[in-house]
């Protein structure tokens, strides 16, 4: 059977050696029974979404526009026909791009002289290009189960399973997969077509008048303007009606224009970071893609933990904490939806939203949001919160112990809640940089405790799984529980994705308890 082209086999796990106990003497540890799936999800550079070519000189769409203009109607007819022909096939609705782009560039028209529908969507191809979303890579899984669990036999159950893609530019995007996990814990992949969308921006995003201030003031973009244009506001307000206020304020302190130009970027830049897409129910899930649309973002969106989030009011609603990157910066961000057709992203705020690696619980405890984090790029951490946006406090709760976590350690997703406590998964990096994966338990009314530890590795590398773009690596972004099986999504050398399997009671009794 294949997937992707990959081959699908079953192989156990390779034996572990030894490694130094606490007491600096090598001990023989009894083998977890981690069986590994075969399945393999490989990048494929055929999958490739349309966005907007934007040439860095404003003087240049003129230019190309003037081109296209010069051309006769016969000429244009023939263009176009020829670039649908080609490229058609190849995307969904690739008619409505060209004439949307052609909306967003027609700025650059000189006249007002009326356009043929061929001349525009000709004019819209000329600021389109193609991008392979998944050309480099596709790695760092995070699986939860599907909203819809309809129509299917008894025992089995609907997952879906985001993975970071990684193209041109090794700009990361947020992709999906679907599949089920039968009675016997047997996986089986749904295929992905072979198009892919990116989503619609939802116009007028509402925004939170006290939030967006508290966020400005941490990013240090406060001060009198910001309050002078903030008060014109209502409590709720859209990015157009911000952008208005601005050019008023800025109306009004002219002789400031250039001393607050770093206040109104700022303030832009913070609200294009909170926003909304959605896609349109007809569109296959493996069709959906979150591709950067930030300044925040511009060089990617890394490594999403998606967690089934079970509300006071026992309805669920999923969040994923993920990182943006503009090339110089890393942000931390969550995003949030009920159907994985509508999303949400917003800002993480407070004083401990640093670094990399936010995993949410995937309840409250103790009535508190709860979080998982790694501010120092070496320990982990416990944060609570009674707002899921602003976590300003935290408690450190696990270091690196073991040899193969000495140089650090960090999730591997959210907690997995079981009757023995919250499960977490973990990575820990060891001599030559090697990944591997372990795991420990938390008190279930008190995480702050660790009760119980893997002194081994739960999973290594093996000879198949070390070779890629960084060599040596395991890596997940979180698994789930099915009948007592551990089913565990993760990224082999940061290429491609692969499952393993072992049992949670065997898991469980391996640990040695605190």
């Amino acid at each position: 059977m294949e997937v992707n082209g990959s081959t699908i086999t079953d192989e156990l796990s390779p034996a572990a050696a030894r490694t130094p106990s606490r007491d600096g003497q090598a001990r023989r540890h009894r083998l977890l029974g981690v069986r590994r799936t075969g399945i393999v999800l490989k990048p494929s550079n055929g999958r490739v979404v349309i966005r907007p070519f934007e040439p860095t000189d404003e003087k240049r769409f003129e230019r190309i526009i003037a081109r296209v203009l010069s051309l006769s109607e016969s000429e244009v007819d023939a263009l176009i026909a020829d670039v649908m022909q080609e490229f058609h096939g190849r995307h969904l609705k690739t008619r409505d791009f060209f004439l949307h782009r052609f909306q967003q560039v027609k700025q650059y028209l000189l006249t007002d002289q009326h356009l043929s529908e061929n001349r525009r969507m000709l004019i819209g191809s000329y600021f389109t290009q193609e991008y392979s979303l998944e050309s480099a890579a596709l790695f760092n899984p995070s699986m939860v189960w599907h909203p819809d669990q309809s129509d299917l036999p008894p025992g089995a159950r609907r997952f879906l399973l985001s993975l970071r893609a990684t193209g041109e530019g090794h700009i990361s995007s947020i992709t999906f997969r679907s599949g089920t996990i039968g009675a016997e814990n047997h996986i089986r992949m749904d295929e992905p077509t072979r198009y892919v969308t990116a989503p619609e921006l939802v116009p007028n995003t509402l925004y939170e008048k006290t939030l967006f201030f508290r966020k400005l003031v941490e990013l240090n973009v406060d001060g009198p303007f910001a309050e002078q244009v903030l008060a014109t506001l209502n409590e709720q307000f859209t990015l157009e009606e911000l952008q208005q206020a601005i050019r008023r304020g800025l109306h009004q302190s002219r002789p400031r224009h250039h001393e607050l130009q770093p206040v109104v970027q700022g303030m832009l830049t913070l609200a294009r970071s909170n926003y909304e897409i959605r896609y349109s129910p007809e569109q296959h899930i493996s069709e959906r893609i979150i591709f950067p649309s930030s300044p925040t973002e511009a060089n990617g969106i890394e490594d999403a933990r998606f967690v089934q989030f079970t509300e006071d009011d026992g309805s669920i609603r999923y969040y994923a904490t993920y990182t943006a990157f503009d090339g110089k910066v890393i942000l931390p961000q969550i995003l949030e939806t009920d159907d994985f057709l509508r999303f949400k992203i917003s800002t993480l705020n407070g004083p401990e939203v640093r670094n990399k690696g936010f995993a949410l619980f995937p309840r409250k405890v103790r009535g508190m949001y709860a979080m998982l984090s790694r501010q120092d790029n070496e320990n982990i951490y416990l944060m609570y919160s009674d707002m899921l946006h602003f976590w300003y406090t935290k408690e450190l709760i696990a270091k690196p112990t073991s040899a193969w976590e000495f140089v650090q350690i960090g999730n591997c997703g959210s907690p997995i809640e079981t009757e023995a406590g919250w499960l977490v998964l973990t990575h820990g990096v060891g001599p030559m940089r090697k990944y591997a994966l372990g795991a420990f338990l938390l008190d279930l009314e008190d995480p702050s405790r660790v009760i119980g530890r893997l002194d081994v590795p739960l999973l290594e590398p093996d000879a198949n799984e070390r070779e890629g773009y960084v060599p040596n690596v395991v890596y997940s972004c979180g698994g789930v529980l099915h009948n007592r099986e551990l089913i565990i999504p993760y990224a082999m050398s940061d290429y491609a994705s692969t499952f393993a399997t072992v049992s949670l009671d065997e898991v469980l009794g391996a640990m040695v308890r605190e």
